[in-house]
């Protein structure tokens, strides 16, 4: 079982360590074609239109879109943007994999980071949650299965072999998010 992380911005390295530390092979993918070696993908944070864009100069998005689409994959704060079927402030274009609607920077601004503790469908213990200029879902499809909530708003959600999280579970000591993403990865598909 081989798990791609994008590297082509944001803390690509956290999410490998993260990954390596749970007994997976990682390749850090930087072209189209590593797609074709690797089970699952995370798409890590970053500046999701900045993303768009080299992922377009350098035909990668229709092989991502494929991608997507039928492999398991997770997105975490800008990755999680890339998979939502509907972007706003201001609206993208996207990958379109997952039934919801994502308000990009929703929380302010850098300064307004913060860690929280919050309960999810991972364990009875809460999860650090570590969310950085982080987007907000504001909608959900019927399909999607909310894994976490802070605030009342979704913070880590799941539909068919994707996941995705508005926060930033590589820089937690706690790898529950992770395990949960090899598990589908393991699964091929949404774990029960």
């Amino acid at each position: 079982m081989t798990i791609g992380v994008l590297a082509i911005q944001g803390d690509y390295e956290a999410h490998k360590v993260r990954l390596e530390q749970l007994g997976a092979n990682v390749t850090l993918v930087r072209k189209p074609e590593q797609l074709d070696a690797i089970d699952g993908i995370v798409i890590p944070g970053g500046e999701s239109s900045t993303f768009l864009n080299f992922l377009a100069e350098h035909g990668f998005l229709e092989k991502l879109r494929d991608f997507v689409r039928t492999k398991p994959t997770f997105g975490t704060c800008a990755g999680a943007i890339l998979l939502a079927n509907q972007v706003e402030n201001p609206p993208q274009q996207s990958l379109n994999a997952m039934d919801i609607s994502i308000r990009r920077n929703a929380y302010g601004r850098q300064i307004d980071s913060s860690i929280r503790e919050v309960r999810t469908k991972l364990g009875d213990k809460p999860l650090e949650m570590v969310f950085i200029r982080a987007p907000k879902i504001v909608r959900t499809g019927k399909g999607v299965e909310v894994l976490a909530k802070s605030g009342g708003d979704p913070v880590l959600v799941r539909q068919g072999k994707t996941m995705a999280a508005t926060f930033h579970p590589e820089l937690s000591e706690d790898t529950r998010v992770h395990q949960e993403f090899l598990k589908m990865v393991k699964n091929g598909h949404r774990s029960k």
